[in-house]
């Protein structure tokens, strides 16, 4: 008999969880809350909100789940990990201690410095700084505020504008009480998904992802627009010396906790003109959409891998990849990410024209009172395809997305750019 699972959200990633899992062997059943109109494919969708602590404790006591699978950090930083194991139901997501990695920018820096992993050097502002004196002091570079605070990917200002860092630090302190200026990091951008418990640790492979709204990495920051795996800037070398710097200090710093880390930590890397990973933040689940682009690249059972982290069996576990490329592109509703318009009409996003190689991944999809797929969200679905060449998986999902209709919608057309 094959495992129930719970898997918790709504977006891509958890429709692209649901999609590893209805895979796996190990898995018999699978129920998602809240999900989205592609989720209920692979299972049951419960309309449980993923906020909902407490109805999400009941729902898996009387579904008898096996083990939950969290997707979003909020339910984390909330404490679902710690409620489901006092319950007895094994959780793969950690416990409210470790979301903090995610939850505050402060902690995830004091964290690192313990553990000795290269991060940028920060300065804490609250009302009691010179603002000025501060910016001064790092005005040599484009100024990098953070709110320390759970903010949707939103928290953070890049800026060379004066007027406009100070009002972002004044209305962060009003808000938050302090805000963290980091020294700017130059290099390029990578993500390492590193899936842990106390037992040992797994490397995926590293992907890239597309933050910028439209080509060319211009316009407001996102969710992320798209992204690939294997990233070609994580060379051998740059892996070896990200897994010796990070992941193995981190893991041991972790690890040798009274509550020991079990999920996914996502390791935002930025790789200088050297070659050397430094930590831009750390996310204590899956990206999305990197997400997207990395479970498909695992050669064998991700049900077993993710039960195996939130049981401490890790180390027991042989993973191997695909020796393939997986691209996805995401198509947005029309104002995202200011302000996205929602409930209309999709076509073309059918999953009997799924196939192996190309499909597509819903997250702010739902259904009308008359069983039509609608846009319910600012992203709203992905299209993932997995190939022998980085250059045929794209060519794949423009394709796909090319049958896909949905009024006023933007995806960019140059994901993948900076490896081809």
């Amino acid at each position: 008999m094959g495992r129930t699972v719970l898997i918790v959200g709504g977006g891509g990633r958890e429709h692209a969880l649901c999609l590893a899992l209805s895979q796996s062997s190990s898995i018999e059943e699978i129920h998602t809350a809240p999900g989205n109109a592609g989720t209920r494919h692979f299972g049951s969708n419960h309309d449980v909100a993923a906020s909902d602590i407490d109805g999400l404790l009941e729902l898996s006591h009387r579904l008898q789940i096996d083990f939950v699978v969290v997707g979003p950090e909020a339910p984390l930083c909330d404490g679902l990990a710690d409620k489901l194991l006092s319950k007895g139901i094994p959780c793969f997501g950690p416990q409210q201690l470790h979301a903090e990695l995610e939850g505050s920018k402060l902690f995830a820096k004091k964290a690192m410095n313990a553990a000795g992993v290269p991060t940028a050097e920060y300065d804490i502002i609250d009302d009691s700084t010179n603002i000025n004196a501060c910016l001064d002091a790092r005005s040599h570079d484009p100024w990098v505020i953070k709110r320390d605070v759970l903010a949707g990917g939103k928290g953070v200002v890049v800026t060379s504008n004066r007027e406009e860092a100070i009002e972002f630090i004044e209305r962060s302190i009003q808000s938050d009480g302090h805000v963290l200026l980091e020294r700017f990091l130059p290099g390029e951008e990578a993500s390492m998904l590193v899936v842990m418990d106390k037992s040992g640790y797994v490397c995926l492979p590293p992907s890239q992802d597309h933050k910028r709204a439209y080509d060319g990495d211009k316009g407001p920051n996102t969710g992320g627009m798209g992204a690939y795996c294997p990233a070609p800037v994580v060379t051998e070398t740059i892996h070896q010396k990200t897994v010796e710097r990070i992941v193995e200090p981190m893991f041991s710093y972790l690890s040798s906790m009274d509550i020991p880390y079990r999920g996914v930590l996502y390791v935002g890397l930025m790789i200088d003109e050297n070659g050397d990973p430094y930590v831009v933040e750390f996310n204590v689940r899956f990206g999305d959409p990197e997400c997207q682009v990395t479970l498909p690249l695992v050669d064998g059972d991700v049900g077993e891998l993710l039960y195996g982290a939130a049981t401490d069996q890790i180390s027991k576990m042989e993973v191997s990849f695909k020796s393939q490329h997986a691209l996805t592109v995401v198509l947005a509703s029309e104002g995202y990410p200011q302000s996205a318009i929602k409930d209309r009409l999709i076509h073309g996003a059918d999953q009997r024209l799924d196939t192996s190689e190309t499909w597509v991944s819903h997250a702010g999809t739902a259904l009308d009172e008359q069983g039509n797929l609608i846009s319910s969200g600012g992203r709203v679905l992905s299209v993932t395809s997995v190939s022998e060449t980085l250059q045929k998986a794209r060519e794949l999902s423009y394709q796909r997305l090319g049958l896909i209709q949905l009024e006023g919608s933007h995806h960019r057309l140059d994901i993948g750019h900076r490896a081809l």
